[in-house]
């Protein structure tokens, strides 16, 4: 939390006079109040109502000055023609007050004028915007990027959840393409830094203790060595707030996510005996998966299903139920749900579609209700089901999965579902779970954060959302949680929004922009395609943790040395350089004279096995390096499978004398080299064959999440 405590009782008073007049903005002197009220430096100023003394209040202010249209209903004084800068005496004081009425005027004759601002002009400094803007996702953000005219040209502009901490204000200091403008370039002096941090901090504070300032900008900011100072201010209101989406408590929700998740007792409502079914799949998969726990087939008209007893319904059943699977028509769910709800079973697994995907929003509706009436929470509803491999649970009607581990998956999309199935099947990746969200009617992505958060079968938690819900409540959860766990985002929908808004940070903001700046600060690591959520879910949990972040690349191709190099500028990844003396002589003297040092090093091509043996050995016993990738070359010298066999056992020998680094390997050759990188993934080096940017993905994704835990030295 930002701490910093403004003048609220001034800010209110302000605000309550804006919503009494039914006006949406504040005039420019208000905004100066407001920003007087939280600390936010603004030049001199003043409101004058006559050419007269228009010339009288800049003569006494010192020119230039820069004079404004005061109006409730001009927001855009730019374009209306109601800003004139450099008034250099009062004569011209008198003539820009005059035509600054008559533009306002021909602009919108109906606008009511308060009068004319006269501000202190202030001269030099890097021209900065400050700003705040209200998504429907993530709430209240504050925004910092170059301002002045080229805000809206250039677009150069970071998002952050408010109220920001002074470490995130650094952190948008330098997360703007044109961050070294701020260090000063050409020979200019660099600007205050803690300046604009506090700057920042105040405004996301003020948004934040004020929700009904919905947009608000400080454009331009004129930033210098000695400060900064917004020469203007605006701010948009909204007094219809949107009620806060109900978030139930986090313990609340971990105890119903366990007996969700791992039921003792799970009841399939619409089992069926009849093959083809969804209920029929769901028991075959429940049975045949091995799930240990007892199944309850709930059948009106059956009395056996797949040879256990059926009941009419939960409410039958003698014994506690954890979780029912809902497989019968949209028109019965609501019906059954209240009966879920009167047993207290803590989770609906709602299977059928027909609801809000297919504008049934009043079904959807409803469920949220009886689930709200009864405190049973919702997966789906027009989901797959969910699979949880430590209790042997596949709790679905897609294909049974039996192939443990601690990578847990979630899918907004049933087709998204079935390709992490299928790839993780392909690929031999372990999970523990994967879950299909659907519409998430409630439970959504931060619910199973908080599951896998405290569960020891989960190491990494990767996740395919097309939105959330709440983004606010989802990142808070992921920003505890990713310094404990990897989280991986794959963020579907790249659509532009704002078009309509009344601000600068409003116009440049869009909706994957905000989702890539608020997912970076709250340490997920974003994948931007399927197969890189997959392949980081497959590579990051094998990967030791790094120590430092010193990178080194072994190579027996040049040319993939530098793709290879290319690839870790990509990625965040620093390379060792400049290599030590000592360190390049050990190197050297491993290599043939033609090869190349320094980082990559490049041992060339026709190398026997023991040159990458020796070159990968140094490179694991010296602690001054943190972590290797590894370019191999497919020669008849050293074969695909000696290379990789050799690799496994040089990295075991080091691991068994404590020397314990990540380490990933690109291998170009042949259709041999195929069957090498799947023996390397085996024994925990990912490797890929036919590519040098997927390691170093997958590398980069170990040490973005390490440097976000503060596990990096």
């Amino acid at each position: 939390m930002a701490n910093f405590q403004g003048d609220k009782q001034k800010v209110r008073a302000i605000l309550d006079a804006v919503k009494k007049e039914g006006r949406d903005s504040l005039t420019a002197p208000e905004g100066k109040l407001v920003c007087d009220a939280y600390g936010i430096n603004v030049p001199k100023e003043g409101v004058v109502s006559s050419a007269k003394e228009a010339g009288t209040l800049a003569g006494s202010m010192g020119f230039p000055v820069v004079m404004k249209i005061v109006s409730p209903d001009i927001l855009h004084k730019t374009e209306a023609g109601g800003v004139i800068v450099g008034v250099k005496n009062a004569d011209e004081a008198v003539t820009a007050y005059e035509q600054i009425i008559a533009n306002a005027k021909k602009y919108k004759a109906d606008a009511r004028i308060v009068g004319v601002q006269v501000q202190q002009m202030i001269k030099g400094g890097t021209e900065v915007i400050v700003g705040a803007m209200t998504d429907d996702s993530f709430g209240k953000l504050v925004a910092f990027g170059m301002g002045g005219v080229l805000v809206e040209v250039l677009k150069d502009v970071t998002f952050r959840l408010a109220p920001a901490t002074r470490e995130d204000a650094a952190s948008m200091l330098d997360g703007i393409q044109a961050a070294e403008m701020l260090k000063g370039v050409r020979g200019g002096k660099p600007v205050s830094r803690e300046a604009l941090q506090d700057v920042i901090v105040r405004v996301s504070q003020l948004v934040s203790d004020f929700p009904e300032i919905s947009e608000l900008d400080l454009n331009p900011i004129f930033a210098s060595e000695n400060g900064a100072i917004a020469a203007d201010v605006r701010i948009v209101v909204n007094f219809d707030q949107k009620p806060a989406r109900f978030r139930p408590d986090e313990k609340a929700v971990v105890t119903s996510m366990k007996r969700i998740m791992q039921p003792k007792a799970v009841a399939v409502v619409g089992a069926s005996n009849e093959a083809g079914k969804i209920g029929n799949s769901v028991m075959k998969n429940l049975i045949n998966g091995g799930y240990k726990g007892k199944i309850y087939p709930i059948n009106p008209k059956d009395p056996e299903v797949m040879g256990l007893k059926a009941y009419k319904s939960v409410k039958d059943v003698p014994d506690e139920i954890d979780t029912a699977v809902f497989a019968v028509p949209a028109k019965f769910v609501a019906s059954a749900l209240k009966e879920c709800g009167e047993k207290k079973i803590a989770g609906a697994i709602l299977i059928p579609s027909g609801f809000g995907e297919t504008g049934n929003i009043e079904g959807q509706e409803e469920l949220q209700r009886i689930g709200r009436e009864y405190n049973i929470r919702l997966m789906g509803p027009n989901i797959y089901g969910f699979y949880y491999t430590p209790s042997n649970l596949c709790a679905t009607f897609c294909t049974a999965y039996d192939v443990k581990g601690s990578t847990a998956l979630s899918s907004q999309s049933g087709g998204i579902g079935m390709a992490i199935i299928g790839f993780s099947r392909s690929a031999k990746m372990g999970v523990s779970a994967i879950v299909g969200l659907g519409n998430k009617s409630d439970i959504d992505e931060d619910d199973l954060l908080l599951f896998f958060e405290q569960d020891d079968n989960t190491k990494v938690i990767a996740q395919h959302c097309e939105d959330l819900k709440d983004g606010r409540a989802f990142a808070e959860v992921a920003k505890r949680v990713s310094k404990k766990k990897p989280v991986i985002v794959l963020k579907a929908g790249r659509t532009a929004m704002g078009a309509a808004a009344a601000s600068h940070t409003g116009a440049v903001a869009g909706t994957d922009k905000i989702y890539d700046d608020v997912l970076r600060q709250s340490g997920v690591i974003r994948a931007n395609s399927l197969r890189q959520m997959l392949e980081l879910s497959r590579g990051v949990p094998i990967l030791p943790t790094p120590k430092g972040e010193n990178v080194v690349i072994i190579t027996g191709a040049g040319g993939s040395g530098v793709l290879l190099s290319d690839a870790c500028v990509d990625n965040g990844l620093k390379l060792f350089k400049p290599m030590p003396d000592d360190l390049d002589a050990a190197f050297r003297k491993f290599i043939p004279p033609f090869g190349a040092a320094g980082n990559p090093v490049d041992i060339t091509g026709g190398e026997p096995p023991i040159t990458y043996v020796n070159t990968v050995r140094l490179g694991l016993e010296d602690d001054r390096i943190h972590a290797l990738i590894l370019g191999y070359w497919h020669t008849i010298v050293t074969p695909p499978m000696v290379f990789a066999r050799n690799m496994v056992e040089i990295v075991n020998e080091m691991k068994a004398k404590g020397k314990t680094k990540p380490v990933v390997a690109s291998l170009a050759g042949d259709v041999e080299v195929e069957e090498a990188a799947q023996y390397l993934y085996e024994n925990g080096i990912p490797a890929y064959a036919y590519s040098t940017e997927l390691p170093v993905e997958v590398l980069g994704a170990k040490f973005k999440w390490a440097r976000s835990a503060g596990l990096l030295k």
